[in-house]
């Protein structure tokens, strides 16, 4: 009785392991990652008075209604950071990752990317990049910060070596909050 016990519990766990690594190879990677602005409506935060102003809202409050005022349009931003910025961020290892690297798995993916604006200083992509290889990598990444489908700045990020298994957590950043940007799209370009 225990012998068919135990092989009947073989064979539940064996179909279980199954389940767990179909479930695995169905998961479509990304080696590209697009992070809108965390708000739904463009904002701008005023340095001075702190209030955000976003389309819905300009002209809205009490008080003068002057040309400038009605003349906030984020999306007709025409400047940019000319050429490309070269940074090289600080990683964090957050964990392990299954090394599943093959022809469907790219060697690294980037995942759960957020676009944010630390006020009066720049913006931000907080993204994790996860090392599916048995080797050890040095990554590197293209951001693209734009507002509006226009580019607003190119950015290359020089990754440090990410060794084999690992998932990594790091913070890319973007032009000076006094430009707007409303979408990032970061892609890996090597390996």
């Amino acid at each position: 009785m225990y012998g068919f016990l135990g092989s009947g519990m073989k064979g539940l766990l064996c179909l279980v392991a199954l389940m767990s690594a179909s479930s695995v190879f169905a998961q479509a990677p990304r080696s590209t990652v697009d992070a809108p602005a965390s708000s739904g409506v463009p904002e701008f935060r005023d340095p001075k008075t702190g209030q955000i102003w976003t389309p819905n809202n300009v002209g809205l409050v009490p008080g003068p209604n002057t040309p400038a005022d009605r003349a906030f349009d984020p999306l007709g931003q025409a400047a940019r950071v000319d050429g490309v910025v070269v940074q090289r961020p600080k990683v964090t290892p957050l964990g392990a990752v299954p090394i599943t690297a093959g022809p469907t798995v790219p060697v690294v993916n980037i995942e759960n990317a957020s676009l944010r604006a630390v006020p009066e200083r720049r913006w931000q992509v907080m993204l994790y990049l996860n090392n599916n290889s048995a080797r050890t990598v040095a990554p590197l990444l293209h951001c693209s910060f734009t507002n509006g489908g226009k580019p607003v700045e190119e950015t290359r990020v020089l990754l440090p070596a990410v060794g084999a298994g690992v998932r990594v957590g790091l913070t890319v950043h973007g032009p000076k909050t006094n430009l707007f940007v409303d979408r990032a799209t970061c892609r890996v370009e090597s390996p």
